[in-house]
């Protein structure tokens, strides 16, 4: 049953050249999974299982977690945790907390405790080295928490070093581009949940045509409603690559669904190879 409201998991294998990346790290492989809703009812048993085992098929050097483990009990985290310790990575599987992370007040510390305990390093306003000091991996804290401040933690950083950048939520793409962001993984928006092909999600169509429709009436349309504007305000990021100025984004398209389901934008496991980017000069 749940399969009929989701759609299949899908494995998007994505290629992102990275300015200034050593040698060394040519063909790195980063498996992304995001926006789990753990909760017993928004993502199955048997498709988690698969994503772990198609990420661990795929013999990546990193798994990165970009939140939203639960939904609106951190309960389940016990349980989530043991099924995530099964990913295996070379350098290990690094997380940050989504919106519905950190709320009610213990969410955070619950969360971050499980993940913590099955060798799951939690990143909240920290840099982490799981490639060396050439490749710094920052972690953020979730936007909407009072504790987001990344200019604390990229001032820290060489200009001149690449960096990846985990964030939960899209919209931070937006205040990021006063730093370099090589690439940053982030979730959050399941994609829109329905698109139409060749047009896009459906949110993203909806809040074009948003301005014109009666406040009186928004309520009783689907993705117009103001708590589902207020997910996002960049819902032209909602899913994929984007290059916003010198800066790339990649945003998933979760594994959890919520009601109505999904339509054309089925859950999503993400393998990124990392290259260096080509040269573009002239001989």
């Amino acid at each position: 049953m749940h399969k009929l409201l989701s759609g299949r998991l899908t494995v998007e294998h994505l290629t992102v050249e990275i300015t200034g990346l050593p040698a060394s790290l040519e063909g790195t492989k980063i498996a992304q999974l995001s926006d789990l809703h753990f909760d017993g009812l928004r993502l199955s048993a048997a498709m988690l299982a698969e994503a772990i085992e198609q990420s661990n098929a795929a013999q990546v050097d990193l798994v990165a977690l970009t939140g939203d483990y639960v939904t609106d009990d951190p309960t389940p985290i016990q349980a989530l945790a043991q099924q995530l310790k099964q990913l295996t990575s070379r350098a290990g599987t690094y997380a940050v907390l989504g919106n519905h992370d950190i709320y009610p007040a213990d969410a955070r510390a619950v969360v971050t405790a499980a993940l913590t305990e099955v060798g799951i390093q939690v990143l909240w306003n920290q840099i982490a080295y799981p490639f060396g000091a050439a490749l710094p991996l920052v972690g953020l804290a979730d936007f909407w928490s009072k504790a987001f401040n990344p200019g604390a933690v990229l001032d820290q950083i060489d200009p001149g070093l690449p960096r990846l950048v985990l964030s939960h939520n899209p919209d931070t793409a937006a205040p990021l581009q006063q730093w370099r962001v090589d690439l940053q993984l982030s979730g959050h928006t399941h994609g829109g949940q329905i698109a139409l092909p060749g047009l896009g999600s459906i949110p993203t169509l909806y809040q074009g045509i948003r301005r014109y429709v009666p406040k009186a009436i928004r309520p009783w349309i689907p993705y117009m409603r103001e708590d589902c504007y207020r997910v996002v305000q960049h819902w032209e990021w909602a899913k994929g690559l984007h290059r916003i100025n010198q800066n790339q984004l990649y945003v998933n398209r979760g594994l959890g669904t919520y009601a109505p389901g999904r339509l054309f934008c089925p859950p999503e496991l993400t393998l990124i190879t990392l290259v260096a980017q080509a040269d573009s000069g002239t001989d």
